[in-house]
């Protein structure tokens, strides 16, 4: 297994600083895929008490990486084990809402959650992790994620480095707080310990990779709660970005900066030719980023208000030592100039333009809460219904001092303006995270197509984990247009629900039912009963609150759970 948390530590010569060898996940490949979300433990910090962490399958902390092939038709099953109610959202793949992972699909502790969709996305780079209303910090931080690489024949016929772990490399970088006793901190205002693939590359700690004399490949995701990477390397040494969320650029950019915010990707190039058994580094430029930018220098805060001061802000530090080592067999010892075609709407396609404002209770405020157009986040209700097919301008206006990572589900988009300008060209590729600075806009363009359904919504919010988890999060339905498209429903016929929605009584019929069970949005059980004497039972709901919940029958030999909306 190449994941390697538990190697042992060496001291570089007189220094006091100990090295590790970046670990990289092992892979899943399809058609069919099992997650096992599971609680565990990592002795971060070498005194005092070990970390309590999530993770996939055999790993301590995050998981393996899912290789998908676009056409593909994938089967996911995903069990909960750690204690709590959960989700899995598959971030950045265009799929039905009913199979996306957001809030309103719960997976209940001790469930198996098993979605099934066709690969529909672009050769890139994407990742899945918890999206639990009101716990998605807690669950993520503590490790509860994993990388997707999606492939498809336009990338695979380009003389690209894709040998994973040789000379394609997947860095999932993190910076998080961890309290008094090594626990992570969800609000994370102070964090100071960098991790990359789960191991320590701060506090005396160096994480090296070997990297091969020639071009290389690597898979950037931040993956932090709340802070913004400015990625370079030492000597400002150049290198070329070739992919940005959804998938290639049109031609690679050459640059020596890149900025990521939380839950954006890229993909880069560099060149180590000729450097056999040099070092460099992979750091983050911090001092340059503005102020306003989680990571960028520390803004004056109101008396009272929490601290946000950590001691990486406004400053350049180091994340990942690289070695330069002999190359591989048949190498990959050039850069192709062109990439693929990347074709966005126009202005004048649009049917539609939506303006979404960032918005807090007064100019002041720093560390939230946050709103979109003044509103606070409500599963009940939704914010946009949008047609199938409709062709979007969304206009995104931050009236903070914050900055916001800003992300959609079911789409990528085109950005179309910066500041009133055209954007640079790294993030002219499909994106579905974009950073808006304070008191600043952005506007990009999108198709919504190909998923229709009216129960389940799509979620749009903030990726800096915390303002997410605040309420800085809205939802939008996509409608179909007509009798003739149809919409995405369970097709589990063995149980049924009806009337759904309801306001009153609700019907439910299951073959064999053992005991029936449902949980609001919060996943907290409000009825239960075990064994039944036939396969139906009538439910009063007229004291429930409005609302969405999950029905979970248990048979003999399965369980199956569904939506029921009361009114």
């Amino acid at each position: 297994m190449k994941f390697l948390l538990n190697i042992g530590l060496m001291l570089l010569g007189f220094n006091t600083i100990a090295q590790t060898l970046l670990p990289i996940p092992d892979t899943l490949s399809g058609p069919n895929y099992v997650l096992n979300m599971h609680k565990d433990s990592v002795q971060f910090f070498p005194t005092g008490k070990i970390s309590h962490t999530y993770a996939f399958n055999q790993y301590k902390y995050l998981g393996p990486t899912l290789i998908l092939n676009k056409g593909s038709n994938v089967n996911m099953s995903v069990s909960n084990q750690i204690g709590d109610t959960t989700t899995v959202h598959w971030h950045g793949l265009h799929l039905p809402s009913m199979m996306d992972g957001g809030p309103h699909t719960i997976i209940l502790p001790g469930a198996i959650w098993t979605p099934s969709f066709t690969v529909m996305d672009n050769a890139a780079t994407y990742w899945y992790h918890p999206h639990f209303m009101g716990k998605t910090a807690k669950q993520a931080i503590k490790g509860a994620a994993g990388l997707i690489i999606v492939r498809d024949p336009i990338e695979a016929a380009l003389n690209l480095p894709r040998k994973y772990g040789i000379d394609d490399f997947p860095l999932i970088v993190q910076c998080q707080q961890y309290d008094s006793v090594n626990q992570a901190m969800p609000l994370g205002m102070q964090d100071s310990t960098i991790l990359v693939n789960g191991a320590r590359a701060s506090h005396g700690y160096t994480v090296n990779a070997n990297f091969p004399a020639q071009i290389v490949r690597m898979r950037l995701l931040n993956a932090s709660g709340e802070r913004t990477f400015n990625f370079g390397f030492t000597a400002n040494k150049q290198f070329k970005i070739i992919a940005s969320d959804g998938g290639l650029l049109n031609s690679p950019v050459t640059t020596n900066r890149i900025r990521l915010s939380p839950g954006e990707r890229v993909e880069i190039l560099i060149d180590l030719n000729g450097m056999n058994g040099q070092t460099l580094h992979l750091m983050s430029y911090a001092s340059e980023l503005a102020m306003g930018v989680q990571g960028g220098p520390t803004m004056p805060m109101p008396v009272g208000s929490p601290p946000m001061d950590s001691p990486l802000n406004g400053i350049d530090f180091n994340i990942m030592q690289i070695t330069v080592v002999p190359q591989t067999a048949n190498p990959v010892t050039t850069i192709p100039t062109i990439l693929t075609t990347n074709t966005p709407f126009t202005a004048g396609q649009a049917n539609i333009t939506r303006t979404i404002r960032f918005t807090a209770d007064s100019l002041m405020v720093m560390d939230g809460p946050f709103y979109f157009n003044g509103n606070s986040f409500d599963m009940m209700r939704i914010d946009y219904e949008i047609p199938l097919g409709s062709i979007e301008i969304w206009k995104l206006v931050n009236e903070t001092m914050v900055a916001h990572p800003f992300h959609i589900h079911d789409v990528q988009f085109f950005l179309i303006d910066r500041s009133g300008n055209v954007p640079s060209a790294e993030e002219l590729g499909r994106k579905d995270v974009v950073l808006v600075p304070p008191f600043d806009s952005v506007m990009f363009i999108t198709k919504f197509e190909d998923f229709a359904d009216t129960t389940i919504p799509f979620m749009y919010h903030c990726h800096i984990l915390m303002h997410e988890d605040d309420g800085m999060m809205g939802q939008f339905i996509v409608k179909p247009l007509s009798v003739g498209v149809n919409e995405l429903k369970n097709n589990n016929n063995s149980l049924t629900i009806y009337p759904n929605p309801t306001s009153n009584l609700v019907n439910i019929d299951a073959k064999d039912m053992t005991s029936i069970s449902i949980y609001n949005v919060l996943g907290e059980m409000i009825y239960t009963q075990n064994k039944t004497s036939t396969n139906s039972m009538q439910i009063n709901t007229s004291q429930w609150s409005k609302g969405i919940y999950t029905v979970q029958v248990n048979s003999n030999n399965q369980s199956i759970t569904k939506k029921l909306i009361v009114n």
